[in-house]
This record gives structure tokens, C-alpha cells and sequence, in this order.
């Protein structure tokens, strides 16, 4: 699995250019959208079946202040899967290998109409399969 790449932008910076707390989450987020669609967990795809995935939680420890226009290599990993629930962790590292800041989130799938917990393995087995294959990825 690749690690996701992420340039800070300006809007996203204070004005001593450094990035917000707030967008550490944001970044997250696309990491992990990313990398469950390396992996063939398409979010849009379940999106289609009337499946959502809410965060339940989500931690965030910041180590170094990222700076505009520095890039991030965002590295995911599946921490735990069990077709109703899925959790995550983050390692955000600056261009010179250095830890910005570490994470967690969690997640659950939920049918859009009821708002009821969807177990993958009943209601699409396919994509139970996969988040089970990148709960063994390694990135």
C-alpha cells in the first residue's frame, strides 16, 4: 500500500504558516479514503448501496508543526475490521522523515435509510473480503 501524499496548502495555515490542528483530521480522512480504495473498499462504491461510514472516534497527537507548502507522506493502517466496525491508525511524517503527527479513528457501517448497523459479510461480502484483506496490509 502506498503512503498518501498531501502538500499543505495556504488556507490551511495560521499566519505564522503553520498548518491548523483541525486539518490533521481532514487529512486523515483522505488518507483513509485513499487507502481503502487501494485496497478495493471504495467508500462510493458502498456510498451507492446505501452504506455510510460515520466516525465513532478519532484522536489526533500533534509531534511537529507542518509548515505551508511542506508535504506529508500519510501512512494508514487497518487496526482492526470486523465487518460492522473498522478502526484505523495514522503516522503523518514532513518530507525529511520526520513524526508531524500520529492518529486514530474508528468507524462503523451504517444503512442510510434506517441508520442501523450494516454487517458487511451479510449484506456485501465482497467488500467484507476486501476490508479484511487491508486489515493484513501492510504500508
Amino acid at each position: 500500500m502506498k503512503p498518501y501524499l498531501r502538500r499543505a496548502f495556504y488556507y490551511e495555515t495560521d499566519q505564522m504558516s503553520i498548518v491548523h490542528h483541525a486539518n490533521y483530521i481532514r487529512w486523515m480522512e483522505e488518507a483513509r479514503l485513499d487507502f481503502m480504495r487501494q485496497g478495493g473498499l471504495d467508500c462510493m462504491d458502498l456510498e451507492r448501496e446505501e452504506i455510510i461510514i460515520p466516525v465513532v472516534d478519532v484522536a489526533c497527537k500533534y509531534i511537529q508543526s507542518v509548515h505551508y507548502d511542506e508535504q506529508v507522506r500519510i501512512f494508514v493502517k487497518m487496526t482492526a475490521f470486523n465487518g460492522v466496525r473498522m478502526a484505523f491508525a495514522y503516522r503523518m511524517e514532513t518530507e525529511d522523515g520526520k513524526l508531524a503527527a500520529s492518529g486514530t479513528s474508528s468507524h462503523c457501517f451504517v444503512d442510510r435509510q434506517t441508520r442501523r448497523p450494516v454487517n458487511l459479510n451479510r449484506r456485501n461480502p465482497q467488500a467484507c473480503a476486501a476490508g479484511k484483506r487491508l486489515l493484513e496490509a501492510e504500508t
